[in-house]
């Protein structure tokens, strides 16, 4: 890519390198410096390189792991409070972010017209719809019909006003 006039780029941008991979190859060149340096040293009479040393104490090593151990142990637990249906929100915190996603490949599909991955993303939100609606509906099923019917009574009220103003008018009723 040619540079256009008045727009400067950083380093980062002319090397077009990231910082892992160039720290992990800065490694690698060293590492093989050091051998080479270490085996030329016996050829030209020189004492080769001290290299330290370098051991991990035990302790904190424990420490970490077992810190470790009781996030993990935690989040398990958050994980058994919701699969066992002891916490709602967490679970629709969960359903929620595991379908930004989905969401985000809807409006790709509506921009590109086509995602690749559409289909994927269809089945996982109908399996977990089939699997939640069921549930909470069993356990809900007291609130939920009397709910659904005073929808339903909307619904036909709303579509009795939309046939009356616009359907008759037009001749289709």
């Amino acid at each position: 890519m040619e540079e256009q006039k008045g727009i400067s780029r950083s380093p980062r941008e002319l090397l077009e390198y990231n910082l892992l991979p160039l720290v992990g190859h800065l490694l690698m060149l060293t590492l093989a410096l050091l051998f080479l340096w270490s085996n030329v040293t016996t050829f030209i009479h020189k004492s080769p390189t001290r290299i330290p040393e370098v051991q991990i104490p035990k302790d904190p090593v424990l420490e970490c792991a077992q810190a470790l151990r009781f996030e993990i142990n935690c989040d398990f637990s958050v994980l058994q409070d919701i699969a066992s249906g002891r916490d709602f929100k967490k679970f629709l915190a969960v359903c929620f972010l595991s379908h930004l996603p989905f969401w985000s490949s809807i409006k790709q599909f509506i921009h590109l017209k086509l995602v690749s991955g559409f289909g994927f993303f269809f089945l996982r939100t109908v399996f977990i719809l089939l699997h939640t609606i069921l549930v909470l509906y069993e356990k809900y099923e007291d609130k939920v019909d009397p709910f659904a019917e005073k929808a339903m009574h909307e619904i036909k009220k709303q579509y009795a006003v939309f046939d009356a103003k616009f359907l008759r008018f037009r001749g289709d009723g």
